[in-house]
């Protein structure tokens, strides 16, 4: 079954939804395929029934996106489940985050930036550390615009109540300043996803609201324009060795735009080659632009001259990347650290495919709280800081002023996202 607005030649554009792990995310999305035709009723009927015989009545939806058996019996979303969804204007692919850590990693690392954002905060419980920190990652990951749901509006205690819906509106909006969002730009619907309220119908039990419903303001996303004037970066995803072929890059291009017959340079590998032919989707082509996954054949380039991390561009603006002597400042927000870090600290940093392990040098300023400190001796949990790096061995970065698709990076140690950063300024020798 498919939606009435299926049409895969429509602008394509990636959107999350995030928040607390309890404020609904899943059932948002649930309801939503399902109001809008783009899964069947008997679907989630199944699923309800599984959810009831676990005990979990009313996880329905939020299976529809969990496949995996092992979640079902955790409750939990875990991995970014992918679906597709279709508007009057677009075509879309929801990654549905999981409401912790991991999922900053699979959105840095995955093929997909989020174009657009969706923060679920519960009316009854408001805004809390997951909500804060799913703000800031979105700021810091480059989400451009962002939709709230207020949801839960149904649930005992918030009665479907305007005054408790302002409540929460304030609380959100005093966020997304801090974030660095304009809030007035940011639409904050009041919703009941579990009832299917405001979603993609109107909700007769929230009369006083006359905005526009969360399938609207989807809609009505703005594209981002595609920097196809830029010079070209496509971090490298995976390099194969085709017999017959031979050696060929597979990557999404971020800007510019890659031709046939022209030569790129990688780096950090320092490898030049003519690109002999760009395949996408099964189908060669001329050229490819940002947001293109392709795959592309290098005259003359061996398939261990490069790997993945490396960033593709051509001769006269080279992608950039630190030498393992050389330092960059970056921007960061810690998230989840066990213990205070010092200089010396050295994490792993995932930017576009890249990872490699960094050492913090210095700590030159932190901000907590609006309140600013030079040096400080270490930091903890919810800090944000400025911070001299040096990677352990060279890794191709941008700054955010240039190219600030390739800036951010996530912070991970012990198997789970630590930081969030973006960097500011590259120190070469």
């Amino acid at each position: 079954m498919g939606s009435q607005w299926e049409d895969k030649s429509k602008p394509h554009l990636n959107i999350v939804f995030v928040g607390h792990v309890d404020h609904g995310k899943s059932t948002t999305v649930g309801s939503l395929l399902l109001e809008t035709g783009h899964i069947e009723a008997h679907v989630i009927e199944k699923n309800e029934k599984l959810a009831s015989e676990q005990g979990k009545a009313g996880f329905g939806l939020a299976y529809v996106m969990d496949g995996l058996k092992e979640e079902r019996e955790r409750g939990i979303t875990i991995d970014v489940a992918h679906k597709e969804f279709f508007t009057p204007n677009y075509y879309f692919t929801i990654i549905d985050a999981p409401g912790h850590r991991d999922f900053v990693k699979n959105m840095i690392t995955g093929t997909s930036q989020a174009d657009a954002a969706v923060l679920c905060v519960a009316a009854n419980d408001g805004v809390n550390a997951q909500t804060k920190e799913h703000a800031f990652l979105a700021r810091v990951l480059g989400v451009k615009q962002l939709i709230v749901n207020v949801n839960k509006m149904d649930i005992s205690g918030v009665d479907y109540s305007e005054a408790k819906y302002k409540e929460v509106v304030e609380e959100v909006t005093t966020l997304l300043k801090m974030a660095g969002f304009n809030p007035a730009d940011v639409p904050m619907i009041p919703c009941a996803s579990l009832k299917g309220e405001n979603l993609y119908k109107k909700s007769e039990n929230m009369s006083w609201y006359s905005g526009p419903t969360l399938f609207d303001c989807i809609d009505g996303i703005q594209m981002p324009p595609k920097p196809t004037d830029r010079p070209l970066r496509m971090p490298i995803q995976d390099v194969y060795k085709i017999s017959g072929i031979g050696t060929v890059p597979v990557g999404k291009i971020e800007t510019g735009i890659l031709h046939a017959g022209k030569t790129v340079v990688f780096n950090p590998s320092q490898k030049s080659a003519e690109v002999k032919s760009i395949e996408m989707h099964h189908t060669e082509v001329a050229k490819a632009e940002p947001g293109d996954n392709v795959g592309f054949n290098v005259r003359g380039l061996a398939a261990t001259d490069i790997r993945r991390g490396d960033v593709a561009g051509y001769q006269d603006n080279e992608p950039m990347f630190v030498r393992h002597d050389e330092t960059f400042v970056g921007q960061i927000q810690l998230m989840d650290i066990p213990k205070a870090v010092a200089a010396g600290y050295t994490p792993v940093f995932h930017a576009h495919t890249a990872q490699v392990a960094v050492r913090f040098v210095e700590l030159l300023e932190k901000t907590r709280g609006g309140q600013k400190e030079a040096n400080p001796a270490f930091l903890t949990t919810g800090d944000a800081c400025l911070v001299r790096f040096m990677p352990t061995k060279p890794m191709a970065i941008e700054q955010m002023d240039k190219f600030p698709e390739l800036s951010r990076f996530a912070i991970r140690d012990m198997g789970k996202t630590v930081a969030a950063g973006v960097c500011m300024k590259i120190e070469k020798k």
